[in-house]
């Protein structure tokens, strides 16, 4: 027996011990801890068990049995039967190279959540209000109940209209936060589950809950309440004894309900807390609810279903300390916390009761040290504390969240110490992936920027910002940082649940909408989408986005269960074509500087793609005849665009950087047009001073194409480019984060437009995919998707002398270091267990190797 490699890092449905599955065939993973050269898997057994001592005995629920093979990734169950409740203890050994087995790994864990409608016995309860037209105090709501002996497990599963925090015996349940998080309520409702086996006690306990807005009922853009007004709690407390008899504890007439100290809270608006309205011990045995009103009975939803929730719950991350205070006007105390981030301000106070602190936020500053908030528009993004007494108190919220730098306090009663305010950074909780520095620190600020954009604007759902009256699941600033987003962080379940959310929000007729969540449209009288959906690059993340994320993690099965979609979006797109030409590109290439490319041919070069990639998936999934189909469509829709858009001497109209970049980077011109394509977008480059004029669509395209077409060094010209229009001039004006314009603010000039201008929007930050692939050089093999063959190929480029890439891929480390000295080009490699990768060097050689380190050095010629 093998004791020094090890199966680590057990996974189920990419995550880590999940509970209240709906996948009755849920993949398990796992990734082999072994050093030696050229490490690999041989074989694997995974056995399952009801219990974690049934585990150790005798498996009840699986035993795969010996099964030779390298697979490691998304195992499909092949146990026994899961059904409603079922708690699976599993582990895995492995075979290695020599054929020697390892010890078990550590025990995993997932459950089945309620898979059954008659599974739920609980109803909706809440607190019957009149129309909202305005936040209104949080609902507080209560049980006790009694428990005869004592518990060998609880499971509590609960979900909202609204958002919710649960407590028990005064403790509060989980440490997420804006559960059951963000779908479409029309159509579906995320149910949290939690195991809550401690937090119960033989006798008497209480469960308590706390409703807000949410997504539910607070703003979003310029309406509110769109999904409905009335908050109410779904929840179902099941508890076994350890004699083995279960009782339930639902949500039901037995509760009873009152209002509290939040007094508002809504995601755009902020929260208004009164600590005098405090009701302590409210959620423990022994308070007096006397007063308390009964809870109101609600119809539960009439179409919309409960499911598992698919991802990592919104969780506090870390905490900025202020790196500077001022005073611009009297009494107006702002904080510098140094980074552009998202979440909200903890306070400690020292007042009196009935004194209200005022806090708000903003992003950036004017020139008199006061808060710059025109850019928030209609949002107000304004905590209130009203304190309740003369002592020292500490306070924030926790059904709201901002996004900011700056933090401004009045109405304080004496000067405040910097230690007084502290930044709390939340965002789904994905765990970091990817690193990427080099030799140029204004490039490490740019990759840092980037982090913190993605870290801000993934919360719940892909957002463009997180600050103003908007906040929304752009599809089209998705599917342009989603590459990007797969190296830095571990976005694989992220993925899966958004790209349901597309799902979800897809019309009848395969048209996809902007925004996901959709908030914005109606089908019209006549029953059909409004006409202004279905926007080229943005819509086409249905199809781009699982894309993406097979590649990066190898998950087939987010295409197989997101194939219908796809294949219908690409329906609708031929339907709604004239002779394979497509019109429906509304935002063109956004904000671009050079704004003409023409809609038509982004639309058109976004249909030839995604139908491609169609083409692509069909073959992957074995679905041969639509796999030609695709491909016909794929060659015929190119045909059209040549004809429409290109001239034989390889002008495309338009004549900007975009229009050739879609092009290129989309294989749409004959080999004998590429050429002249290139030497045209070079023109234009050099034309605008060695600097881009793309936009949203445009500038993710511009490295990667200069690269693939031999063209690094231009590429590299424009990412060390420092004047505007460019990645690091930003960071010059003092960006953090990166910026939705690329003058958003500028030194000498001050803001720009406010009604655009936020300063935390991710799209322009897709340029961080070709830092990873293209400068570090660590890249997918689309053949071996999931990084189980790397591609390895760092292209250096004038200006920078080393980069330095890592990625935690989900076989381990992959790690490409190279440098630059005396003549020498050297690469240091690290390839994880279990994969083996494709090494390029500069120049030009290529050499196969296996798991393990290994280094290179060749001749470096300028």
């Amino acid at each position: 027996m093998n004791k020094t490699v090890f199966p680590v890092a057990l996974k189920c449905e990419h995550l880590v011990n999940p509970l209240g599955l709906d996948e009755r065939a849920p993949r398990l993973s796992w990734r082999l801890e072994d050093d030696r050269p050229a490490a690999r898997q041989t074989a694997w057994q995974v056995v399952a068990a009801s219990s974690r001592e049934k585990l150790e005995i005798k498996p009840d629920l699986w035993d795969s049995g010996r099964v030779a093979g390298d697979e490691s990734l998304d195992i499909i169950w092949d146990g026994k039967r899961l059904t409603s409740r079922t708690e699976v203890f599993w582990r895995v050994r492995v075979w290695d190279l020599d054929g020697e087995v390892t010890e078990w790994s550590e025990t995993a864990h997932f459950s089945m959540g309620l898979l059954q409608k008659r599974d739920w016995q609980a109803a909706w309860i809440g607190r019957d209000t009149p129309e909202k037209k305005s936040s209104l105090p949080s609902p507080y709501l209560r049980r006790s109940f009694t428990l005869d002996e004592g518990v060998a497990r609880a499971r509590l599963y609960v979900t909202a209209r609204g958002i919710f925090e649960c407590y028990l015996n005064g403790a509060r349940v989980g440490g997420d936060y804006f559960a059951p998080g963000w779908t479409n309520y029309n159509k579906r409702y995320q149910v949290a589950v939690y195991d809550v086996t401690e937090a119960l006690v033989p006798g008497d306990n209480v469960i308590g809950a706390i409703l807000a807005d949410g997504w539910y009922a607070g703003n979003l853009s310029k309406q509110r309440a769109i999904y409905g007004e009335q908050l109410s709690l779904l929840a179902q407390l099941e508890v076994t004894y350890t004699n083995g008899k279960r009782v339930t504890i639902c949500s039901d007439d037995q509760w009873c309900q009152a209002t509290g100290p939040i007094l508002s809270g809504d995601f755009y608006d902020g929260e208004l807390y009164d600590a005098r309205l405090e009701s302590e011990g409210w959620h423990t045995v022994g308070f007096d609810d006397s007063a308390w009103e009964p809870v109101t009975l609600f119809e539960p939803p009439a179409k919309a279903t409960l499911s598992a929730w698919r991802m990592a719950a919104v969780r506090r991350q870390e905490e900025l300390a202020v790196v500077e205070q001022s005073e611009p006007e009297f009494g107006v105390h702002v904080f510098d916390l140094g980074q552009n981030m998202v979440g909200w301000a903890r306070i400690r106070v020292r007042a009196h009761a009935g004194r209200a602190i005022t806090i708000r936020y903003a992003e950036m500053l004017n020139a008199d040290g006061t808060l710059y908030t025109e850019n928030l528009r209609s949002a107000k993004c304004i905590d209130t504390y009203i304190c309740k007494s003369d002592q020292e108190e500490v306070w924030e919220p926790r059904f709201t969240f901002h996004g900011f730098r700056y933090v401004e306090l009045t109405g304080l009663c004496e000067k405040p110490r910097s230690g007084d305010v502290t930044g709390v950074v939340i965002h789904t909780d994905i765990p970091p992936t990817g690193d990427f520095e080099c030799s140029d620190e204004l490039v490490n600020k740019l990759q840092q920027n980037i982090v913190w954009g993605q870290r801000g604007n993934y919360l719940e759902v892909p957002t463009d910002c997180p600050q103003r009256d908007e906040r929304l699941g752009w599809t089209g600033d998705a599917q342009v940082f989603a590459r990007t987003g797969c190296f830095n962080r571990d976005v694989a379940a992220f993925f899966n649940k958004w790209c349901l959310d597309v799902e979800d929000a897809q019309y009848h007729t395969g048209v996809v909408p902007h925004v996901v969540p959709d908030i914005f449209h109606h089908l019209n009288a006549d029953g059909t989408p409004p006409s202004s959906i279905g926007a080229a690059a943005w819509a086409d993340a249905v199809v781009i986005c699982p894309w993406v994320v097979y590649l990066s993690y190898g998950d087939k099965r987010i295409l197989e269960q997101r194939y219908n979609s796809m294949a219908a979006w690409i329906t609708w797109r031929k339907k709604t074509s004239k002779n394979l030409i497509h019109s429906q590109a509304r935002y063109g290439d956004w904000l671009a500087i050079s704004p003409n490319t023409p809609r038509d041919l982004i639309a058109t070069a976004y249909f030839a793609h995604t139908a491609t990639i169609m083409a692509k998936i069909a073959h992957i999934l074995g679905k041969t005849d639509h796999a030609k189909e695709y491909t016909t469509l794929a060659r015929e829709v190119r045909a059209a665009f040549n004809k429409e858009f290109v001239t034989p001497n390889g002008r495309i109209m338009g004549d900007t950087q975009t229009a050739y970049l879609l092009a290129l980077a989309f294989d749409l011109l004959p080999p004998s047009k590429r050429p002249a394509a290139l030497a045209n977008l070079l023109k234009e480059i050099e034309g605008h001073g060695w600097k881009l004029s793309t936009g949203f669509v445009g500038t993710p395209l511009l490295a990667p194409v200069l690269s693939e077409f031999g063209r690094t060094d231009v590429a590299y010209r424009l990412l060390l480019q420092r004047e505007y229009p460019s990645w690091l001039y930003p960071i010059l004006q003092g960006a953090t984060t990166m910026w939705e314009r690329w003058n958003s603010f500028t030194l000498d000039k001050g803001f720009g437009d406010a009604g655009m201008n936020s300063f935390n929007h991710y799209a322009y930050g897709a340029i961080g995919e070709w830092l990873y692939a293209v400068v570090a050089g660590i890249d997918v093999d689309a053949a071996n998707p999931g990084y189980k063959h790397i591609i390895i190929k760092p292209q250096p480029g004038e200006g920078i002398t080393w980069a330095r890439g890592e990625l935690r891929s989900r076989y381990g480390k992959i790690v490409s270091h190279w440098r630059i000295e005396d003549g020498k080009f050297h690469l240091d490699v690290t390839i994880p267990a279990n994969t083996t990768a494709t090494v390029t060097l500069p120049d030009g050689k290529s050499v196969k190797v296996v798991a393990g380190s290994h280094s290179f050095s060749v001749n470096w010629l300028k």
